[in-house]
């Protein structure tokens, strides 16, 4: 039986105010019900003996005070789960907006998951082929694995997002597929994602869930709960080898700043709630392998640095997470390299685990080292062929700016439709280096 209460205190944002009612709980789900009949979700976020504050997912526009009914469901609130949401499209609730018809489930699960018990994580192995070669050949994704992009105001990474999802897969008598979080972004550019996936014939192996910047800031805070929650049912229940893209996470961290100051927290770095670490492990670490299950989560957030800033909290926060990063380079990117990777600043903590003899090549860690370290030697030439010129450098000075340059030409640029395998890449890798070394 659900009780009803008539009325609310007070609303502020995307936030309404409720006499506490006896026996609610913490993240319960609650329905409002106008009296046009319409009728919008939210969950309990803070409570004490007086008042319990709930946001509202849809927001509160044309909301009455006096004349709503809340309505507790006694749960949180969770998603129906089903094999057939492969090649649907749903919104940031979980809410099917592809005109298909609702989910039929076999399952239905809270969107906050359970948290993974350190002794049954199985250590990350294998790679995932992304068919990019500066991520395949020098910071290898390993199945398992969390690997931020850290991007730019003005940088593409969204054609980034869509050539990985186009090109990621692993052994074909493995079952694979991609969760896709889209956050905050513009109409047009969910319209590229999807327009994207179906050209390249990958929307079969694709959940997407989109909340653009018109819609309510805290269904963003749901979105990639939601699409982890998704990943875990394929992951640990049907046993696929997942790929979560979540982007863009700082229209994530801007609205849980949003409903942070509205809540009257005391604000951390920079604005944000001194809880945002935390949050984020939330979602990061929900990434991973387990014991005895033939699936796994690996977990690629892409986010955009402010001002290019990567000591901001949000890129800085992140790195303290995750296995390493990949760092998108504005100058690689205005000399038209795509995509524009600054290796230097990139790495795989875990690539070592999951590249080599029986997974990629015996002499793939070599190859990568040599090429970090030569590239390294060029961009320390560059800066001496600012001062002096390049026709003071000596013969090999000269060689080392070429390797450079076709480093950045042909190894990291890929024109677009362009995918590689990793014996390409390494291939490739092996040519260039010739141009140094025999």
């Amino acid at each position: 039986m659900y009780i009803e209460y008539l009325g609310l205190e007070r609303i502020n944002g995307p936030l309404v105010f409720l006499k506490t009612p006896e026996g609610i709980s913490f993240e319960e789900q609650v329905e409002l019900s106008l009296p046009n009949g319409e009728t919008r979700l939210g969950n309990v976020i803070m409570m004490d003996e007086n008042v319990t504050t709930i946001q509202v997912y849809e927001g509160t526009d044309q909301i009455p005070l006096r004349s709503v009914r809340t309505k507790r469901k006694g749960k949180p609130l969770s998603i129906p789960l089903a094999q057939s949401m492969l090649g649907r499209i749903f919104d940031g609730a979980g809410r099917p907006i592809d005109g298909l018809g609702e989910i039929q489930a076999e399952e239905e699960r809270d969107i906050h998951g359970s948290p993974i018990n350190p002794v049954a994580r199985e250590y990350p192995r294998n790679f995932i082929e992304t068919g990019i070669s500066a991520i395949d050949g020098l910071m290898t994704l390993i199945r398992g694995q969390k690997l931020p992009i850290f991007s730019g105001s003005g940088i593409n990474h969204n054609e980034l997002a869509s050539r990985m999802i186009a090109g990621a897969n692993v052994n074909k008598e493995e079952k694979f597929m991609i969760c896709f979080g889209l956050m905050g972004a513009e109409f047009e550019t969910a319209e590229f994602f999807q327009k994207s996936f179906k050209q390249n014939g990958v929307l079969d192996k694709v959940v997407m869930f989109q909340n653009l910047s018109n819609d309510p800031s805290i269904e963003r805070i749901l979105t990639p709960k939601v699409t982890l929650t998704c990943a875990e049912y394929f992951a640990f229940t049907l046993g696929y080898q997942v790929l979560v893209i979540l982007t863009d996470m700082t229209a994530y961290a801007e609205s849980l700043r949003e409903v942070s100051t509205l809540k009257g927290e005391i604000p951390s770095r920079k604005g944000y709630p001194g809880y945002l670490y935390s949050d984020f492990a939330s979602i990061y670490e929900r990434a991973g392998r387990i014991k005895g299950k033939e699936g796994s989560i690996t977990e690629i957030p892409i986010l955009t640095m402010p001002n290019d800033d990567i000591s901001h909290p949000i890129p800085d926060l992140t790195g303290y997470i995750t296995e390493g990063q990949i760092v998108l380079s504005r100058d690689l990117a205005q000399k038209g390299i795509f995509p524009p990777i600054q290796i230097l600043d990139s790495l795989s903590r875990l690539m070592k685990d999951g590249i080599g003899k029986g997974y990629t090549k015996e002499n793939h860690s070599q190859i990568a080292n040599q090429i970090f370290a030569s590239y390294a030697k060029t961009q320390e030439i560059r800066a001496l062929a600012k001062v002096l010129g390049e026709k003071e450098l000596s013969q090999t000075d000269q060689l080392y700016l070429a390797f450079g340059k076709e480093l950045e030409e042909q190894f990291i640029h890929q024109d677009k439709g362009e995918r590689r395998s990793i014996e390409e890449t390494l291939a490739l890798g092996e040519k260039i280096l010739g141009l140094l070394y025999r």
